[in-house]
């Protein structure tokens, strides 16, 4: 089946992508200008997140068994927000991809603004919001979004997600929703 130009990639490419660049993750890595990929084990480190100057924190399994923040105060100097997401491909994430990258996009553009995004291991749910972040505001294709964050850090987005982020995709293209209408 031929794909007309314009139409987003089709899953088995971008996972392709995915799989052919994949660099060493780390419990963080920077992947945008103030705007690092992480998992719970560097969202549980407030004295290295304060060491890192973090500001602002979008948690995309708040609430999770696995990333509970109940035992994690931050305190005034980070303000966080929780998105309760299910990394399973049936999980509908496609409504907290503008709330979160507009959470993205507000912290970047506060002063000293530095952002990490994470869920339990930093590789699918929190990457599948800074795609989006990546896409809505950065103007990137889908797979040059996923091409710029696996520079910087493996990350594997289910398969549910990524038909979720071809959708944005294409609403963006369609111009149905632009990032200017906030």
């Amino acid at each position: 089946m031929r794909r007309l130009c314009g139409d987003p990639p089709p899953v088995w490419e971008l996972e392709a992508l995915l799989n052919a660049c994949t660099p060493a993750s780390h419990h963080v890595d920077q992947v945008f200008p103030n705007l690092y990929l992480g998992d719970v084990v560097i969202a549980s480190d407030k004295a290295k997140l304060q060491k890192m100057g973090i500001t602002h924190i979008l948690n995309v399994a708040h609430a999770s068994w696995e990333c509970s923040e109940d035992d994690i105060v931050y305190g005034e100097e980070i303000q966080y927000h929780g998105i309760t997401a299910e990394d399973c491909p049936e999980f509908n994430i496609s409504g907290f991809l503008r709330p979160g990258a507009r959470f993205i996009h507000k912290a970047l553009n506060t002063p000293n603004g530095k952002v990490l995004v994470h869920c339990v291991m930093g590789k699918s749910r929190s990457a599948t919001l800074v795609l989006a972040y990546l896409m809505i505001y950065q103007r990137f294709s889908l797979p040059d979004a996923i091409r710029h964050v696996t520079q910087h850090r493996g990350i594997a987005p289910n398969r549910g997600f990524l038909q979720q982020l071809q959708q944005l995709e294409t609403e963006l293209k369609q111009g149905s929703w632009r990032c200017g209408i906030l």
